[in-house]
């Protein structure tokens, strides 16, 4: 069972930005082996599929509604991801999660049912 820790959020104003940050409990050998994404959910609305990076961090997805303002990295010898969101908007309001699947991303990458570990999720709130 794998363990994840989100930290990072925050309130900010539009235009500001923001570092999450994700430990996971497992160790170092095996955290390398998994498909890590993050997700978000706002009042009202389904979890949405934000970002993922394949188990080396070779290959980066993206929703269309964050390219080019936020950038997913991971640093296998720490266990930790990491989501730097730029130029956030008051519609990047949202708690976010972020989710480990065992072997590479592939095409569900942005679907919940792809991933097997979830963590608490930690809030983020953009003023306008």
């Amino acid at each position: 069972q794998v363990q994840l820790v989100e930290s990072g959020g925050g309130s900010v104003q539009a235009g500001g930005s923001l570092r999450l940050s994700c430990v996971a409990s497992d160790n170092r050998y095996a955290y390398s082996g998994y498909c890590m994404g993050w997700f978000r959910q706002a009042p009202g609305k389904e979890r949405e599929g934000v970002a993922a990076i394949s188990p080396i961090g070779s290959t980066t997805y993206y929703a269309d509604s964050v390219k080019g303002r936020f950038t997913i990295s991971r640093d296998n010898a720490k266990k930790t991801l990491y989501l730097q969101m730029n130029m956030l908007k008051p519609e990047d309001t949202a708690k976010y999660y972020c989710a480990a699947s065992w072997g590479s991303c592939g095409g569900n990458w942005y679907k919940e049912f792809a991933y097997n570990y979830w963590g608490q999720g930690t809030q983020v709130t953009v003023s306008s």
